[in-house]
């Protein structure tokens, strides 16, 4: 298992482990089927794990622990990442962030109980709280690094600003940020280009943080790679309908699958973007083995006519 969570070119996103959005247990079946979906990531070749404290209420790290314990060794063969910092609805308020020390430290308390291990690789911030004192979090991060909780810290949905501002609280260097980036989610890519057009107001993406993230080592991951199957059969525009049939036939050419190609025009960006594959289905996650396992295999050419194609226009 490779330490660095920004040598990992591919991670499975534990979200859809553990049954229903519901606070009812987990049963035998959700526990076969997360077992399946594991095992089926590491048939690809994944060994890193995303979680997040609030999937499916807690049950997808608290299915994983189950399996985890009932799977002797694979806990040295793999790297788990989890988030904190979202709080549902409850009886004290609102749905809500939290990136205040007391609530970090709770949460990977709880994390690493329901994950049955003794320390978390890499905690990621889930959403910037606008009300956290960046010294305060930082204090957590730091604590909970020194205690051996966990051992590398990250973000998640953060711009370039928001990074070097918590970067300057710490000592040591924030390892990813996770980011929503796929064809159908190219805001991200989009405001590179779009700078002295009219196109650019259009654009949310915080400037300078996919530059930001290659110049101080930040890996950076992306969340819903395959923008929930547009290109890879659940098509709805004319635009996707064209970039699944390019899809296919670009996968029919390199002697890959469609998901492959999806994840491979991600992967072949120079900023070395490692895809969270999130599917619970065994078919759909042995489907991405090539992505893992073998260097994207798309022509600079080939690379551009799919984002056109996705596009749906020109460049300016």
């Amino acid at each position: 298992m490779n330490a660095d969570i920004r040598n990992h070119r591919l991670l499975y996103g534990c979200l859809g482990l553990g049954g229903d959005w519901d606070t009812r247990p987990y049963g035998p079946r959700e526990l076969d089927a997360a077992e399946a979906a594991i095992g089926a990531a590491l048939d690809a070749g994944i060994t890193a794990f995303d979680h997040a404290d609030i999937y499916r209420h807690g049950k997808s790290e608290a299915v994983f622990g189950e399996v985890l314990a009932r799977t002797p060794g694979l806990r040295s063969r793999i790297l788990i990442q989890t988030k904190c910092g979202v709080r549902p609805a409850d009886d004290s308020g609102p749905g809500r962030y939290d990136l205040r020390a007391d609530h970090i430290a709770r949460s990977v308390e709880d994390s690493l109980t329901r994950l049955r291990t003794d320390v978390i690789d890499v905690l990621l911030l889930h959403r910037p709280d606008p009300l956290a004192d960046p010294a305060d979090t930082a204090r957590a991060l730091t604590t909970l690094r020194r205690q051996g909780l966990i051992r590398e810290a990250g973000v998640s949905n953060m711009g370039a600003a928001q990074l070097a501002h918590l970067q300057s609280y710490l000592d040591f260097p924030l390892v990813a940020n996770q980011l929503e980036m796929s064809l159908a989610r190219r805001d991200w890519l989009e405001a590179h280009v779009l700078a002295n057009t009219a196109e650019s107001t259009a654009v949310g993406f915080p400037p300078g943080t996919v530059e930001y993230c290659r110049s101080n080592g930040v890996g950076l991951q992306a969340w819903a790679p395959l923008a929930r199957g547009r290109f890879t059969g659940a098509q709805h525009t004319p635009a996707e309908h064209r970039t699944a049939d390019l899809v296919a036939t670009l996968a029919t050419r390199k002697g890959t699958t469609p998901e492959t190609i999806v994840l491979w025009w991600l992967r072949r960006h120079p900023a070395g973007i490692a895809p969270v594959v999130g599917s619970a289905r065994p078919e759909r996650i042995r489907a991405c083995r090539d992505a893992a396992t073998r260097e994207p295999d798309l022509t600079h050419e080939e690379w551009y006519e799919l984002w056109l194609t996705a596009r749906g226009q020109a460049l300016p």
